[in-house]
């Protein structure tokens, strides 16, 4: 649960407090009212101060993330659950279920997509920055050991062939675990390539003529 505060002012109590709900986009019973001055009407219009306010809402994007992730399985018709872990601003979800293999799609890409929409829904207005990173099956760990297996068995037909390898479009993320995966190998080198969402991963054999470029 993350704090959010601001302090408002108004020619009443509730213009002030309205002024406050609208930066949060929030209903009164979200937020805790602290009148830090009642104000004062002044004689003859002279000498009026205005209300201030303290109001603080509190933001807990778990809950957020978690009802926008049940809409978008409710309408592809399946019935989830949720682990959810939250550590400073970053947010752990673990979807469970019985069909989770339509979340998580080809080789993850639907469990990406719904990883940036869920960070989407979640950062926006005034709210602070929580980083959600999403999975469903250990899936993420076991994509992560496959590319590390990949990325070695190719490491070792470049040797062999002498010639670059080519990898499939990849995600920045996935392009990442092919870098270090191979990172401590002194005779491979590995960019990245291409526009995305086509951009791809090189293993190269290394030359110490050979200038090496930047991997994103």
């Amino acid at each position: 649960m993350i704090a959010m505060t601001t302090e408002t002012v108004g020619k009443t109590l509730d213009e002030a407090v309205e002024d406050a709900l609208r930066q949060f986009d929030a209903t009164r019973d979200e937020v805790d009212v602290e009148i830090l001055d009642v104000g004062s009407k002044g004689f003859l219009g002279f000498g009026a101060k205005p209300c201030r306010v303290r109001v603080t809402k509190q933001f807990q994007p778990e809950k957020a993330a978690e009802r926008f992730l049940s809409e978008v399985a409710a309408k592809m018709g399946i019935v989830v659950k949720f682990d959810i872990k939250f550590k400073d601003r970053d947010l752990y979800i673990e979807i469970i279920g019985d069909d989770v293999s339509f979340l998580i799609g080809k080789h993850g890409h639907t469990l990406d997509a719904l990883q940036y929409l869920t960070n989407l829904a979640i950062n926006k207005g005034e709210t602070p920055f929580v980083n959600i990173f999403i999975d469903s099956g250990g899936y993420r760990e076991k994509r992560k050991e496959t590319l590390e297996n990949l990325a070695r068995n190719l490491a070792k037909k470049v040797k062999m062939t002498k010639r670059s390898v080519r990898l499939e479009p990849m995600s920045s993320s996935e392009r990442r675990i092919i870098h270090a995966a191979l990172s401590s190998d002194k005779s491979i080198y590995t960019h990245s390539d291409g526009d995305e969402p086509n951009r791809n991963v090189v293993i190269s054999l290394r030359r110490n003529n050979h200038k090496e470029l930047k991997n994103e």
